[in-house]
């Protein structure tokens, strides 16, 4: 699968610590070979955020996405539980 990433998405990545975006490096490289892997608890939302799906990517920190087209996601927010969910 291709990824984009929005801007939103790349300003919060160049704020984590090196250890943190080493961690999101391989979980995007785990989610463009297999998007459904059992260990990305890839899921959909509800609510406000239908039409995204998340990703894990530590056990608070995630990834909010959407299917641009079949092939391809768009990267959207990154960020722990309680600022995604706020």
């Amino acid at each position: 699968m291709e990824i984009s990433f929005s801007n939103a998405f790349r300003k919060e990545y160049r704020k984590l610590p090196d250890k943190l975006r080493n961690r999101v490096d391989e979980r995007v490289i785990l989610f463009a070979n297999n998007p459904f892997d059992v260990s990305l608890k890839n899921h959909e939302l509800k609510g406000k955020y239908e039409g995204y799906r998340s990703i894990n990517i530590t056990g608070d920190l995630r990834v909010h996405y959407y299917v641009l087209e079949k092939n391809t996601a768009l990267f959207v927010k990154l960020g722990t539980h309680s600022e995604l969910y706020s």
